[in-house]
């Protein structure tokens, strides 16, 4: 369990990667205040881990309602995760965890960012979206673990907000090459924990039972 539970806390730390975070919090946020700042951290965090937790409970019934296996999904998961890695490890803006031009752009002209692009995708995407329910998913019928992954999100959620209200200094001591320099790491370690999820998938795939 303990094993699990580490895993559990890399994959979140790094999917959601709370110290990248803070350069483009910066970036949406670089002319307002810091009253403003601290309000728009607060209530995007807030709203991204009531979503996060919702979809970690609801996950898997959905799946089962579309009809597709969870050995499926773990796949499918770890050839998204793999593909933001591969975005990681080369240090350029994912579509899986940032927002693209245009949207940035439509942010720009917004008031409020707590919801958009901050909460949805910037720490509640795609990538961190599939890990809970890949997590979930190994913990189902284990409530000791199922507790586990939720408190780990949590932990992780609460170290994003700490990133978001030092993000100015966060960005002065590390730099854009202190980023990516990070960034690049992780990355080697999501691709690893991608490609243990799509076995994990393949192992368990009633198209491999009997051999």
């Amino acid at each position: 369990m303990q094993d699990f539970l580490i895993q559990a806390f890399i994959a979140f730390f790094v999917v959601i990667d709370p110290i990248g975070m803070a350069p483009l919090f910066v970036g949406l946020l670089n002319k307002a205040d810091r009253a403003f700042q601290r309000r728009m951290a607060f209530r995007g965090v807030a709203l991204a881990t009531v979503i996060l937790i919702l979809f970690a409970f609801g996950g898997t019934a959905l799946l089962r309602f579309l009809g597709i296996g969870l050995p499926a999904f773990r796949i499918a998961g770890g050839v998204l995760l793999f593909l933001l890695a591969v975005d990681m490890l080369f240090a350029r803006p994912s579509g899986l965890r940032s927002t693209t031009e245009g949207e940035m752009e439509e942010a720009a002209h917004q008031e409020d960012v707590s919801v958009f692009p901050l909460a949805i995708p910037l720490i509640a995407g795609p990538g961190s979206m599939t890990t809970v329910v890949l997590l979930m998913g190994q913990a189902e019928g284990n409530p000791p673990m199922t507790i586990g992954v939720i408190a780990i999100l949590i932990s992780v959620l609460a170290l994003t907000l700490i990133s978001l209200l030092l993000a100015t200094r966060l960005t002065a001591v590390l730099g854009v090459t202190g980023s990516n320099v990070i960034s690049r790491v992780l990355g080697i370690v999501l691709a690893a924990l991608a490609v243990q999820f799509a076995l994990d998938g393949l192992r368990t795939s009633s198209l491999f039972v009997g051999g």
